[in-house]
């Protein structure tokens, strides 16, 4: 238990922030499932509790009845436990990120992958924990509830964009917002740590600053206010998510500072709830999957071209650069449907092949690295995976995922590029089969093939790292999958669609 953000006798609004908690990777927000008064806190600041643990009674509003705690169920809602480490595993960088480009057809083909023309997964309202008995209920299971409902967007796991205000802010409040057309950035909060509340929203439309405080807001702004949900529906093929983009040009994933300098004696540093949990998973998968290794480089021109002849013209209609990262994404995806064998998780009964590509992105953050996962991969174009890479590599660095968006992944990319490497060992992120670590490209000099024959020529190069758990596949079905990935970046050219 973190810190509890009400006291003891606190009115209370449904879904308005009532207590911080710590797992091993994500710290969050439990919020209340109903509006009332906070009558009794069962569990203090720096207890440790097992999930479906009662850690409040909250009175209901209007109601008078004793106050009798109840277990609520989270109802949906996102879990804050964290997700298995990847292990080796490094940042994803803006500057570097791998933007996207539309992969050739499976059969080979050049044409679009997929339009991004997509509705932007919807916002499911907030689920209520379980219905209150008498008057009351417990705030939902502390270490199990991050957000009022798992396909919440980013604004309710506690921050938002709600006309270009990046603040924490409650459902309620974003609702309200939405409604009367409020720009939040213009309101002095007076809630905990300067958090707009509801009243302040309401004093706002009521005083009329509203209409004279804010603009009509662009279809863009429409389209890119909606923030991917936790754990979207399976997007329709023409149908493409739309992360917030709005407050977007979202800061360059840059690596957690370096110290400020060595102590002056010996000391320990305790390990965080994070460390140990990467130090657990690392542990585990070194010493239950027998790693293998493969290396194969890519000649990315073509890349480096498509980006480049983007690079201005995306900036500006997305407000956010276009991520290395994303293309290479996409062309793990096609490597995928060829190599279905692959997008797998090893059981003891066997290999069960996933349905859907759920492709896990590497994200560092503080003191360690999360996974934030990308749903059904397959189905986006390089702009789609854009979105999700950018929105996740910022929603991870301001400790605002939820449990959703770091489940389920069937494998995992891994950047070290970004900090120059040229080859590394990533370790597996069991139970997942393997991992694919994309390094810096560099400009090397290559024997091109051209119509005159062979030459010389200066190229920028990259090398592609392959680890996988020996007891699912071989490196004969490695080596096809890393040739399929390797095809598809060197097929692409300015002509590839991106959108």
């Amino acid at each position: 238990m973190g810190k509890w953000l009400k006291n003891v006798g606190d009115h209370v609004d449904k879904y308005e922030p009532i207590v911080e908690v710590i797992t091993d990777k994500v710290n969050a927000e439990v919020p209340s499932p109903f509006a009332g008064t906070l009558s009794e806190i069962l569990v203090q600041e720096g207890e440790t509790v097992p999930n479906d643990t009662e850690i409040a009674v909250i009175e209901a509003a209007g109601e008078g009845a004793e106050a009798e705690p109840a277990a609520a169920s989270p109802g949906g809602a996102a879990s804050a436990e964290a997700p298995a480490a990847v292990a080796g595993a490094e940042a994803v960088a803006d500057e570097i990120l791998p933007g996207e480009s539309n992969a050739p057809e499976p059969d080979g083909g050049h044409g679009p992958a997929g339009s991004d023309e997509r509705s932007a997964p919807a916002s499911a309202a907030p689920s209520t924990a379980t219905t209150a008995p008498a008057a009351t209920a417990t705030v939902a299971p502390a270490a199990t509830v991050t957000a009022p409902s798992g396909s919440s967007t980013a604004g309710s796991n506690g921050a938002g964009d709600v006309a270009g205000y990046t603040g924490r802010m409650t459902p309620a409040v974003r609702r309200l917002a939405r409604e009367h057309s409020v720009d939040l950035a213009q309101i002095a909060g007076s809630g905990h740590d300067g958090r707009v509340t509801r009243d302040d929203v309401m004093k706002w439309v009521e005083s009329g600053g509203a209409s004279a405080g804010t603009s009509p807001t662009s279809a863009g702004q429409q389209a890119s206010a909606a923030a991917p949900a936790a754990a979207p529906a399976p997007p329709r093929a023409q149908s493409t998510p739309a992360p917030s983009t709005s407050a977007a040009a979202a800061p360059s994933p840059t690596p957690a500072p370096a110290a400020t300098g060595a102590p002056s004696q010996d000391e320990l540093k305790p390990m965080t709830p994070m460390r140990k949990a990467i130090a657990r998973h690392m542990v585990e998968s070194k010493s239950t999957a027998p790693h293998a290794y493969t290396t194969v480089e890519v000649d990315m021109f073509g890349v480096v071209a498509l980006r480049d002849s983007v690079k201005r013209q995306y900036q500006e209609r997305e407000g956010t650069a276009l991520s290395f990262v994303a293309i290479v994404g996409k062309a793990v995806v096609e490597g995928l449907r060829r190599n279905p064998d692959l997008n797998a998780h090893w059981t003891e009964e066997g290999v069960m092949r996933r349905a859907s590509v759920n492709l896990g992105v590497a994200v560092a953050v503080d003191d360690g690295l999360i996974v934030p996962v990308i749903k059904d991969a397959d189905r986006y174009s390089i702009h789609g995976l854009n979105l999700w890479v950018q929105d996740y590599a910022t929603r991870a660095r301001a400790n605002r995922l939820k449990m959703d968006d770091i489940q389920g992944g069937t494998f995992t990319l891994n950047n070290t590029g970004w900090f120059g490497s040229v080859s590394s060992q990533p370790i597996v992120n069991v139970p997942e089969i393997a991992i694919l670590s994309m390094e810096a490209i560099v400009k090397r000099p290559v024997v091109v093939e051209t119509p005159a024959g062979d030459t010389i020529g200066i190229r920028p190069m990259m090398n592609i790292c392959v680890s996988f758990d020996h007891r699912g596949t071989d490196g004969a079905q490695i080596g096809r999958f890393v040739q399929d990935v390797k095809r598809w970046l060197e097929s692409v050219d300015p002509q590839t669609p991106v959108w």
